[in-house]
């Protein structure tokens, strides 16, 4: 049994940081319609130092699959072949200088995978070809990458070998090496942009979903690990029962785990699942952390989440075998949803902090259940506090659906209904939780069209981009203030 509160290093100390998923950084030379790991995401981190933020919490990298959603991933070991950075190809040689040249400015506010793609493809041949030419695959540095990571690689690199013969892609795309390819290209690009991170003091937050998507390199490459039929088709879906604001619940559609056999092998595609992670992050967000105990099961066939049943979930061996491979664990529990005791004892024995969200402690503190916990004052500080999330709407979009009472509790804690976005930020960086995260989003108080994702909303998310003037100089100045203010400067 693990010992309580065995909290991870890096989950000890009083920090701030923001919530931005690279594809929301802005456009720049070389970086069409998303952003990516290139120059853009150094600059990034070189504003965060400047503000005093020291967490950059992003959503899942993996390669998108339905609607664009790092949720629906494709893989749970590669990285999205989008956001290899073209400058950074340019300036080590695969592309000449010309390539990073971008054929349209798109400072609008609005990312775009197809624009992506349709400029992107191209160049990431031809780098490829250049690459094979000078006979990189058998370098050292390539040999190296191909044998750490050859668990996953033939695996990911023959199912979108699969995948590209369904759609439009380059003849290269037809080739796996060009998939081993450009995941080295991705794994020397985050190397250094982990590297850039770590001399701001910054440390980077990942996202680990907790289920694979159906049509995944995972699920295609070990279909034995979950529950499928004999053609392939799941059995048994993921989701969430209805409730107050879902008639018919969620149906997430992923399959389920056949955990007798994940028991069998000892956790292992867990276990490299979580390395793979490491190897990328600092400290990861353990999406859905109530499925650990257990999983609300929708039959296969079924339309809508509102015929299904709670199975449990042997989560207390996985993270103990976790724990065995790495030590204290370094995760942030996305405790939220259907918790139980069991589930917070399941948190706690392990020393995970869990998460507080500032949008929902503003309930009428009159009734059957009191003040909401979600209000500063009720933080733990073993936990993750946010205004919102990735699923929530911005503070400024919040504020304006709150009813009138809501609006006069608000004002009433927060003193001051101007500038909504800057008392929840102000309220998140003073609460007494040692982690505090804001959406950038957030931290410019953008309204509704900024928000990142409504859950259920089949099309139109993930397609958030700052403006290039966003991340000012005059933002940071107030930001380092705060946080020096509430204790939460790097302390090196």
């Amino acid at each position: 049994m693990p010992a309580s509160h065995s909290s991870h290093p890096l989950l000890s100390a009083r920090t701030g940081g923001v919530l931005l998923h690279p594809t929301s950084l802005p456009s720049r030379r070389g970086a069409v319609g998303l952003g990516d790991l290139g120059p853009g995401a150094r600059e990034f981190i070189d504003w965060m130092g400047r503000a005093g933020l020291s967490r950059w919490q992003m959503l899942p990298i993996g390669p998108v699959g339905k609607g664009d959603s790092p949720y629906s991933g494709l893989s749970s070991f590669a990285i999205e072949p989008m956001l290899v950075s073209i400058e950074d190809l340019a300036e080590d040689g695969l592309l000449p200088k010309s390539a990073a040249r971008t054929p349209k400015t798109d400072d609008t506010g609005r990312a775009s995978w197809s624009l992506t793609r349709r400029w992107k493809r191209p160049q990431l041949a031809k780098a490829f070809e250049t690459f094979r030419l000078r006979r990189g695959f058998g370098s050292a540095g390539y040999r190296r990458f191909q044998r750490a990571n050859e668990h996953w690689l033939t695996e990911w690199s023959g199912f979108a070998v699969e995948r590209s013969k369904e759609g439009s892609e380059n003849d290269a795309s037809r080739d796996p090496r060009y998939h081993s390819f450009i995941q080295f290209l991705l794994d020397q690009q985050w190397a250094r942009l982990r590297a850039h991170a770590r001399t701001r003091d910054v440390r980077l937050i990942g996202d680990l979903p907790i289920f694979c998507g159906a049509d995944s390199a995972d699920v295609a490459g070990q279909p034995d690990l979950f529950r499928l039929d004999r053609s392939g088709r799941p059995t048994v879906l993921t989701g969430c029962p209805p409730d107050a604001f879902t008639r018919n619940g969620q149906l997430w559609g992923h399959p389920h785990y056949r955990w007798s056999n994940h028991r069998r092998e000892g956790f292992s595609w867990w276990r490299r699942r979580v390395r793979a992670t490491l190897d990328r992050f600092d400290l990861v967000r353990v999406d859905h952390f109530i499925g650990f105990v257990q999983a609300f099961e929708i039959p296969g066939d079924a339309p809508n989440a509102r015929r299904g049943r709670w199975g449990r979930t042997p989560g207390r061996e996985l993270l103990a075998a976790l724990q065995a491979d790495v030590g204290p664990l370094p995760f942030l529990a996305e405790d939220l949803g259907a918790v139980t005791p069991q589930v917070t004892k399941l948190r706690q024995d392990f020393g995970l902090p869990g998460m507080r969200i500032l949008q929902w402690g503003f309930r009428d503190p009159s009734g059957p259940n009191g003040p909401s916990t979600d209000l500063p004052q009720f933080h733990p500080v073993d936990s993750v506090v946010y205004p919102g999330t990735h699923d929530n709407d911005t503070v400024a979009g919040w504020w304006r659906s709150l009813d009138r009472q809501s609006r006069s509790r608000f004002t009433t804690y927060a003193g001051d209904d101007q500038a909504p976005a800057a008392s929840m930020t102000r309220l998140a960086f003073t609460s007494p939780a040692r982690t505090a995260i804001v959406q950038m989003q957030d931290l410019l108080g953008l309204g509704s069209s900024a928000r990142m994702n409504v859950p259920g909303k089949p099309r139109g998310n993930w397609t958030w981009r700052m403006r290039r003037a966003d991340d000012s100089r005059s933002l940071s100045t107030r930001l380092h203030g705060l946080i020096a203010m509430s204790g939460r400067l790097p302390t090196g």
